[in-house]
């Protein structure tokens, strides 16, 4: 199975939820949900850090995938998981505007796969 779909379906099916969930909780997020948000977002920052280097490296135009989860996800998911309860409601919002987008993003991106497969399944 080709790589960016498994992605895709995990953003879908596993990013989206998690994130939706806390963002509609807020407050009554369970306790140690906050604690995974932390390591998460830092996992994440390391992570499309060392992506966007590669990236950098190889001239890709792809780096800005890696740069939206450094410059704003990662910091989010730090952010939130530190301040847990006492995270302002800004956040919970921001949160619940990345899900959104990310599944946006990710459900175009599987539709257009599906067309090109369904195109050349015609040839």
């Amino acid at each position: 199975m080709d790589s960016h779909l498994l992605l895709g379906l995990f953003h879908i099916f596993a990013v989206v939820p998690l994130f939706l969930y806390v963002a509609i909780s807020r407050a009554n997020t369970a306790t140690g949900v906050y604690g995974f948000l932390l390591v998460l977002g830092i996992v994440i920052f390391l992570y499309h850090g060392y992506k966007a280097y590669l990236r950098f490296i190889a001239g890709s135009s792809s780096i800005w995938v890696n740069l939206i989860h450094m410059l704003f996800v990662a910091p989010l998911l730090v952010y939130i998981g530190y301040k847990e309860k006492d995270t302002p409601r800004y956040a919970y919002e921001l949160l619940a505007l990345i899900a959104f987008s990310a599944l946006g993003y990710h459900t175009y991106h599987l539709i257009v796969s599906a067309n090109i497969l369904m195109d050349d399944s015609k040839k």
